[in-house]
């Protein structure tokens, strides 16, 4: 098949198939949402006795996917059986690579090396005008297929089958050259192909998916291109439908980074040493975060977007009017223990997100300080008598000249405590000091950093970081400073209500923030009503909670980890499992 991605035969990572042992009390890294028994299937040769009745199959999918193993291995199961099979390639229909290129690049920001614009573009741009009109693979099949990404636009009357393969493992493959962006050649450089990625390719995908997923007949689960595990399209629909009123986790990933440190690797069991260290934790990133589903010891991964685009209204409640299939709310960690500051950075305002990059709303974080050490510390804020001219010259020069600056002639530099929590709207300089474990808790915009200062220090591939001193500058607000730092970007707690052993607080953010943010401090148990909203929580503090929903779904999370209530939730039981406080941090959209 012409055009399709280069198979080593091998996965490059993804989850165990089957379940592991449990976590207990500890950070788990492959959370689960349990099902029924025997709802997921694993291997080729049960889908091969699922479909080999048809006449006619349809098997659409994802751009990172190994299509030519699926091929592979279901002809020649099939051929075991008796069975010929005939084979059409929807890369063989694409228009040619120089023709896509020009059709994307609009939208990929030219020489800038990370920012582009959302696309408006559809899948069936990308193939030849009538290119699936009268298919048919040529010869005397028993079943033929139409395979790769828009498969499903041949309309034809059979199985649809849809393989999917979660984002973590896509950017894997397509650092070692795996998988490339639809229709054009593998690009040198990941990053460039992490853009097309971002601003086309997955918006022109997921619209695709979400038009056909109401009609998938079966789905498969992919990142083990040799040991697939897939379920029926009804049952993974009616899942969904159940979590979309349960508590979940989404499946966590993690990233080194050049300023990475070592909190994540000492406490969270499970993960790769064999990395310089890590940076970021993915907790709720859901663009690119997976839920995995559980059947008996069977597991799935499901991509975060398809429990939005079947179940939005159910999991976002009172905001999904506003915000539709987008889930507004995200939460990541940022680890500089024994590592290095952030960047100085801001994040666009609300405008420029629009005008330039044409997203629906912008980056407006938080730092919640999860754990420090060594006079640990957060920049944020200018000084009083900040000069914006002079700010930017010495930035410039700096680049120019490889000279360091130091950043406390113009922006305040605070003390970082446990549970402080720190704001950051749109246009304000920032960056997490060393001996920080901060938990980022923002809405869900996440690549949309301008760095501003980096300590002259290359990225993990040697290369400079790339600098946006010319986007930053206009976005920062230069108001932001001083006395205006300490009364309105640093969270100062308020008791709402308190009992015998627990309180509710308040811990309030800026005025142009769209999220709210309380914090639960309990010994015994609370009960949370979601009055519509959808909550994101984190337990910053203790070691084990058990949720349980009027459904009688239960769930037990651990110290720093992240979950959902969906607003369809209505009311959650929450008990303390051990002696130790509870910490309980809930954002949720004002």
């Amino acid at each position: 098949m012409s055009g399709t991605q280069k198979n080593s035969g091998t996965s490059s990572g993804g989850i165990p198939v089957t379940k592991q042992d449990p976590a207990g009390c500890r950070y788990n890294i492959l959370p689960v949402f349990r099902t029924g028994d025997d709802r997921i299937f694993e291997g080729y040769g049960p889908l091969a006795e699922r479909v080999c009745t048809s006449r006619y199959v349809m098997i659409d999918g994802y751009q990172g996917v190994f299509f030519d193993e699926i091929r592979t291995q279901l002809s020649g199961i099939l051929s075991g059986m008796g069975l010929t099979t005939g084979w059409i390639s929807t890369y063989d229909l694409l228009k040619p690579p120089s023709v896509i290129t020009g059709l994307t690049a609009p939208y990929l920001g030219g020489d800038d090396p990370l920012f582009g614009r959302r696309t408006d573009l559809s899948l069936g741009d990308f193939f030849r005008p009538g290119a699936f009109e009268n298919l048919s693979p040529g010869q005397a099949s028993d079943i033929d297929f139409i395979i790769g990404p828009g498969a499903a636009l041949a309309s034809w009357y059979g199985p649809l089958i849809y393989a999917d393969v979660p984002k973590d493992e896509i950017q894997k493959r397509a650092r070692k050259g795996l998988a490339a962006n639809l229709g054009i050649p593998a690009r040198p450089d990941p990053k460039e192909t992490y853009k097309s990625f971002y601003f086309v390719d997955w918006i022109v995908l997921n619209s695709h998916k979400r038009q056909i997923l109401p009609l998938i007949d079966i789905f498969i689960d992919t990142q083990h291109p040799l040991r697939p595990v897939w379920m029926e399209g009804n049952i993974m629909r009616g899942t969904l439908s159940e979590m979309s009123m349960a508590v979940f986790r989404a499946k966590p990933w993690f990233e080194p980074g050049t300023w990475g440190g070592s909190w994540i690797r000492e406490h969270i069991g499970g993960i790769d040493r064999n990395v310089i260290n890590y940076a970021w934790s993915f907790e709720l990133i859901t663009p690119e975060n997976g839920l995995l589903i559980e059947s008996g010891s069977t597991r799935c991964e499901i991509s975060f977007d398809m429990l939005m685009f079947l179940e939005a209204e159910a999991v976002l409640g009172d905001c999904w009017p506003r915000f539709g299939t987008d889930f507004p709310i995200r939460f990541d960690f940022l680890d500089t223990f024994d590592g290095g500051n952030l960047s100085l950075q801001c994040h666009p305002l609300p405008g420029y997100m629009k005008e330039h990059f044409r997203e629906d709303f912008t980056q407006e974080e938080a730092y919640y300080i999860l754990d420090t050490k060594d006079n640990a510390s957060v920049y944020l804020g200018f000084r009083d008598d900040i000069d914006p001219g002079e700010f930017r010259n010495a930035l410039e020069n700096s680049f120019r000249n490889g000279e360091s600056i130091d950043p406390e002639d113009y922006i305040l530099k605070h003390p970082a405590r446990k549970h402080d929590l720190f704001l950051i709207p749109p246009g304000t300089i920032h960056g997490s000091g060393r001996n920080n474990l901060v938990l980022e808790i923002s809405s869900t915009p996440y690549i949309f950093t301008f760095k501003m200062y980096d300590w002259l220090r290359p990225d993990l591939d040697g290369k400079p970081r790339t600098l946006n001193i010319s986007r930053g500058m206009e976005n920062l607000c230069f108001e932001r400073k001083g006395r205006y730092v300490q009364e309105h970007l640093i969270s100062k707690p308020i008791l709402l209500d308190e009992g015998d052993d627990w309180q509710l607080w308040h811990l309030p953010t800026h005025e142009k923030h769209l999220y709210d943010l309380i914090r639960y401090n309990f010994r015994s148990g609370i009960e949370i009503v979601t009055s519509n909203k959808c909550l994101v929580l984190n337990l910053v503090a203790g070691d084990c909670i058990e949720t349980v929903t009027l459904s009688g779904y239960r769930a037990i999370f651990s110290y720093a980890e992240t979950f959902v209530i969906p607003a369809a939730a209505g009311r959650v039981r929450i008990t303390n499992l051990t002696s130790s406080e509870a910490l309980l941090v809930a954002a949720f959209v004002k």
